[in-house]
């Protein structure tokens, strides 16, 4: 295998898996974990505030259809904003979005381990996400073709589990469960937040756009048509968990939706919406190391990163390190961080991510456009006013935002200093012949 083949990666992934990774990287920790947060927060509105974070995540996915029918590629924003803005932004907006996507990988393990041992306690939760990050390492490691038919599978499952819970739980619900109903608090607004971490994966499949077939139709419409089926069934499922027990049950439960389904007296409906949410939640770790894997790829093929981390296995034709890296560190996240800090930094750090997606697509020409330009402004506006949100909710994500734009400036240019030495040391040993 040659250097430049060491660095490419095979189209093998058709518009139905395509579609189903990235439903496979929205549907899982949150709607399965996070709505309990969200509900405490915005109360009974909490449908509310999955409506306007969907409206939010549509506006962003256009973006990203727009940047993606123009050019899909590995690395998708990073790439978009490298070209389209400058290097370093695009430097930035890829370390961001690493940062993003770890800590989600990290969350979706945690909700995983929470649900497991609810049913079975045979481990500490974070032992056991741990062990879960490895096993879906691993997986992606024996490469995309197996991750994607496995991811195609789990996706199947979820789906039918929801739609299962709406199904059997509408019978159970107690309209009383809406009282108050206060879709106009602030309270919704800081709901919302969190529920954009439920959509935060609409764009996972642009990451891998160079293994997608005929990617500049497929990608767009994989992006597009995974939010659309997901929005439908998170108000369905919102509006029947809220019925089924009122927010304020919600809220104390790290594993809300067989909470709800459990005041049902039926036990094996339980037991139902339990696997539904270790299947969902797997399917999202899955999808969340291929996706951070593959832009750490394209990263290291600039040499924005370590140029090892762009190296594909002979044999499975995967960038083996960059996947090994992600999942140690996701590991390490799980065994240290509670669930909670872990979802806002991760939705902090996306949003910011998505807001230079934002800024790339309105880069492009008139003559390149799918829609028009304005839209890509109200992404940006939109996602500027989650970020501003979210300094009444949790100061910390801001502080640790910033640490990790910090400790991401200095990494650049302290990288380009080393390339800029090496240059120079690289003409210096070139014979003067004059």
């Amino acid at each position: 295998m040659t250097k430049d083949e060491q660095k490419q990666l095979k189209p093998t992934l058709s518009l139905l898996d395509a579609t189903a990774i990235s439903i496979g990287a929205i549907i899982g920790g949150g709607i399965f974990v996070v709505t309990g947060i969200a509900a405490g927060i915005a109360g009974s509105a909490v449908v509310i505030s999955i409506l306007i974070a969907a409206v939010i995540a549509s506006l962003t996915a256009l973006s990203f259809a727009e940047l993606s029918a123009w050019q899909p590629v590995e690395g998708s924003v990073y790439e978009y904003t490298r070209r389209l803005v400058s290097p370093f932004t695009g430097f930035l907006t890829g370390w961001m979005w690493l940062v993003s996507n770890t800590f989600g990988g990290a969350a979706v393990s945690l909700g995983f381990a929470y649900y497991f041992t609810e049913t079975l306690p045979i481990a500490p939760p974070k032992i056991l996400a741990a062990i879960v990050c490895l096993f879906f390492t691993a997986l992606n490691y024996a490469g995309v073709r197996k991750s994607a038919i496995l991811n195609n599978f789990l996706v199947l499952i979820k789906l039918f589990i929801l739609v299962f819970f709406v199904i059997y739980g509408i019978f159970f619900v107690k309209t009383t469960n809406f009282e108050p109903f206060l879709p106009l608090q602030k309270e919704v607004l800081f709901g919302t937040y969190f529920m954009f971490f439920a959509y935060g994966g609409f764009a996972r499949v642009a990451v891998i756009g160079e293994e997608v077939k005929n990617a500049k139709q497929t990608v767009p419409k994989a992006i597009l048509l995974s939010l659309a089926i997901s929005t439908i069934i998170y108000i369905f499922v919102g509006l029947v968990a809220v019925g089924l027990v009122g927010s304020n049950a919600l809220k104390g439960s790290e594993s809300p939706l067989t909470l709800a389904i459990g005041s049902t007296g039926n036990p094996w409906a339980q037991q139902i919406v339990s696997a539904g949410a270790l299947v969902a939640t797997a399917s999202v770790l899955l999808t969340a190391v291929l996706g951070v894997s593959r832009m750490a790829f394209s990263m290291a093929r600039q040499k924005d990163l370590p140029t090892s981390m762009c190296k594909v296995h002979q044999r499975f034709g995967t960038p083996y390190i960059s996947i090994w890296i992600v999942g140690t560190i996701m590991v390490l996240l799980v065994l240290l961080v509670d669930l909670r800090e872990v979802v806002t930094v991760s939705t902090f750090t996306l949003l910011f991510t998505y807001c230079f997606a934002n800024i790339s697509a309105t880069k492009l020409k008139n003559k390149k456009r799918l829609y028009p330009k304005i839209l890509s402004f109200l992404g940006l506006f939109t996602c500027l006013i989650l970020m501003v949100v979210v300094c009444t909710i949790a100061t910390s994500a801001w502080v640790a935002g910033t640490i990790f734009l910090v400790i991401g400036t200095v990494y650049y240019y302290m990288r380009k200093k080393l390339k800029n030495k090496q240059k120079k040391s690289k003409a210096s040993l070139i014979p003067n012949h004059k």
